[in-house]
């Protein structure tokens, strides 16, 4: 592509030299310029694309755009924009020819269960006879191949990359994980969605949002953004009815609203609910009819995902038999509530809940099912939002009967400030609450397996299914359902 004609898709401040030089690629990363790419130069967290300008040119950048002027070098063919972050999002999609405007795009947001509700909406629209794209935290897939995940969601230039590779193979809808960190940083600028979904709010990534009122304003801009012009005519909003934010979200929303839930009013509700430890069943009603649902999923919130991928899906006009049928066969995705069972009396759940909410959520679900005692292995990240750690300790107290505070990804933290931290909240809960510390996520993984009886529940929260664990700077192989496997192997021998 032209670079001028490139450049049509963003608000340039100024330009110059020559401005019709052939663009064979764009990127951010001064390591991946070959000969006639466009480099854009982004301010990131902890260095500035700005800085590597020279290196890039070295490696045959045929134009650069930037922030600053006062960067440029002599006889460089340049553009200067407000926002270069913005900018790549948007020169991305014109380089990659627009991919998201052939493609049924629906894009899911929330604290929780992002992961699962876009699996089973995926699930839907398979069943429903389209090829799907997926995007999301596990992994991205294109029909049934899996391609490897950095970011819950893509940079803005690897997501049209990956967009237009979707279209190439002939995939008609992509559903895709949408993180606030994607929205405040302007990853999916430049996708034009059919359809969004909002599952939940509540307390995480307070170390990069301000507060929770920011970060709530980011999720409104996947909602805002259906308001905007663009080649689709018929837009919708998938929101729960149940959450406080919803209100907040559907201002200035563009498109058909619908809400689901389960307490108050909504378009689709869940009745009749029943949890048990082999799933959860309940009948759908509301504006497309009644339908009974009988999910191998358990837990209450699994019924709110399923609602509002049910939601989605009858919005977009796939009919109620389908949806069933995808719903009942669903098994769930790797690390959410799943079960590591070795033929032992009792129950061994691995979960990726990592923050209050999602703890709370599996700690209630886990308490339903069981009739004897409640081990709960959990800590927190390091890095990362320091007040939710004793939020997650009170709950860890309130739920179990027993707890083992541990490490999760304790990052550059010294582990056992990480944990003194959880302990205040551990201490604030019920008197007598009962936990050890074992820094060692291995031993406390065995010590807690080690304690259960009959009928009991082992709950290993916090890193689902990641296979590392990040210790200073250095990723370590780590699976906790691995580490439990073995664990039971070790209880029997």
């Amino acid at each position: 592509m032209i670079l001028r004609e490139l450049l049509e898709a963003v608000e340039v401040l100024s330009m110059g030299g020559d401005l019709n030089v052939a663009i064979t690629g764009i990127t951010y990363d001064s390591r991946q310029v070959q000969p006639g790419f466009l480099f854009v130069a982004v301010k990131g967290f902890k260095s500035d694309g700005h800085d590597y300008i020279q290196e890039s040119l070295a490696l045959g950048a045929a134009a650069v755009v930037v922030e600053r002027r006062e960067a440029l070098l002599p006889g460089v063919s340049w553009a200067v924009v407000p926002d270069t972050r913005r900018a790549l999002a948007l020169l991305s999609a014109r380089f990659f020819g627009n991919p998201s405007a052939g493609l049924k795009m629906i894009g899911v947001t929330g604290t929780n269960g992002k992961t699962t509700t876009t699996n089973l909406i995926a699930s839907i629209l398979n069943y429903a006879g389209l090829k799907v794209g997926l995007i999301g935290t596990i992994h991205n897939k294109i029909g049934d191949r899996i391609l490897p995940v950095k970011n819950t969601t893509p940079e803005s230039t690897d997501l049209q990359a990956l967009l237009k590779e979707m279209a190439a193979e002939g995939v008609e809808a992509c559903v895709m994980e949408v993180s606030s960190h994607a929205l405040a940083l302007h990853r999916v600028e430049g996708c034009e969605f059919d359809l969004a979904v909002f599952t939940n709010l509540s307390q995480d990534h307070l170390d990069f949002h301000r507060d929770m009122e920011e970060y709530r304003d980011v999720k409104k801009k996947l909602f805002s953004s259906l308001a905007q012009p663009g080649v689709k005519t018929q837009k919708y909003a998938v929101l729960n009815a149940d959450d406080p934010s919803s209100v907040h979200l559907i201002e200035g929303a563009g498109g058909t609203v619908f809400t689901y839930g389960i307490k108050g009013e909504a378009d689709v509700m869940a009745q009749d609910i029943r949890v048990t430890a082999r799933g959860a069943s309940f009948t759908v009603a509301g504006r497309w009819g009644r339908c009974r649902l009988d999910l191998k999923m358990t837990g209450l919130f699994n019924v709110y995902n399923a609602l509002a991928a049910y939601t989605a899906a009858a919005a977009l006009g796939v009919s109620a038999v389908v949806i069933k049928t995808a719903l009942e066969a669903a098994v769930g995705v790797p690390g959410r509530f799943e079960l590591v069972d070795a033929g032992q009396d009792f129950a061994v759940v691995v979960d990726y809940a990592h923050t209050p909410d999602g703890l709370e959520n599996i700690l209630k679900t886990a308490r339903e099912i069981n009739g004897g005692r409640l081990i709960t292995v959990f800590g927190c990240g390091g890095d990362r939002d320091r007040t939710k750690r004793p939020q997650m300790g009170a709950i860890a107290a309130r739920y179990s009967d027993f707890a083992v505070i541990t490490s999760d990804n304790p990052r550059t933290e010294e582990p056992l400030a990480i944990i003194r931290d959880i302990e205040e909240g551990m201490k604030s809960g019920p008197a007598g609450a009962k936990y050890c510390v074992e820094p060692d996520r291995r031993q406390a993984i065995q010590l807690a397996i080690g304690m259960a009886g009959t009928g009991d529940v082992v709950v290993i929260a916090g890193k689902g299914h990641e296979d590392y664990q990040i210790v200073g700077s250095q990723r370590f192989p780590f699976d906790d359902r691995l580490e439990a496997a073995a664990a039971l192997k070790k209880r029997e021998s």
